[in-house]
């Protein structure tokens, strides 16, 4: 197995971080671990746009469930973006993906309920649809049964308006760090296979996805651990 992360050797702000390398399933052990006293955990992970976050929350799940009841479940932030007709009437539409095109406080709110009701209902998460670009509400469940909810999201780890409501739900956060020119080159693939020729691809990642990537590298040294997508076989375009 290849070898994936960086770690911190002390999980305090300020601390730096450590070259020690850990395997994919040192990552596995470490989110089993995360539930503790019977209580669900929620495990963050957070990096800029393209940098493979999906690919690592996805992958993560369908370990963890293996082929029994499902013991781990998936909620992306993407579900929380708003929809196209509200930025059309904020005036947000051309920077979608920005911060204040989510409802940030409706994200942390989510995850407050996912970490406090766990006795008996299902919790619907809203999810997005890729093709569509627009979020589709009601579209995830997480069961009773989840012990461990990963979320992922570029702006995890932001500490400014609504957004700084969303770590302290989060048990830990992991940071995907990713070459900066192979995740644009996800990224242009990714606008490409959803419809935009490659020319509009280009312009929208250099104009729009960019300036989130740096507002996101902004936050790197907050997360509890550092991992390079790159190291994880059959990457693909991340998210």
């Amino acid at each position: 197995m290849a070898r994936a992360t960086w770690r911190r050797t002390a999980r305090f702000p300020g601390d730096t971080l450590s070259r020690v390398a850990l395997t994919f399933d040192d990552l596995l052990r470490r989110a089993r671990a995360l539930p503790r006293g019977g209580r669900r955990a929620i495990l963050g992970i957070a990096g800029s746009p393209g940098a493979g976050k999906s690919t690592l929350a996805e992958r993560m799940v369908r370990e963890l469930n293996g082929t029994g009841e499902p013991w781990a479940a998936h909620v992306p932030m993407d579900g929380f973006h708003l929809a196209d007709a509200e930025l059309d009437r904020l005036g947000r539409r051309d920077r979608k993906g920005a911060p204040d095109t989510f409802d940030a406080a409706g994200y942390a709110a989510l995850l407050r309920r996912l970490r406090e009701e766990t006795d008996d209902d299902v919790v619907y998460a809203p999810g997005f649809e890729r093709t569509l670009e627009q979020p589709l509400a009601g579209a995830l469940p997480v069961p009773p049964a989840a012990r461990l909810v990963v979320t992922e999201g570029n702006y995890l780890l932001l500490d400014t308006g609504a957004w700084a409501r969303v770590r302290p739900h989060l048990d830990e956060v992991w940071f995907c760090d990713l070459d900066g020119e192979e995740r644009v080159r996800r990224l242009v693939a990714r606008h490409e296979e959803f419809g935009k020729s490659h020319e509009e691809a280009v312009a929208w990642v250099l104009r729009t996805d960019e300036r989130n990537a740096a507002l996101v590298a902004a936050t790197r040294d907050r997360a509890d651990l550092v991992v390079p997508g790159s190291a994880l076989p059959g990457a693909g375009a991340g998210a």
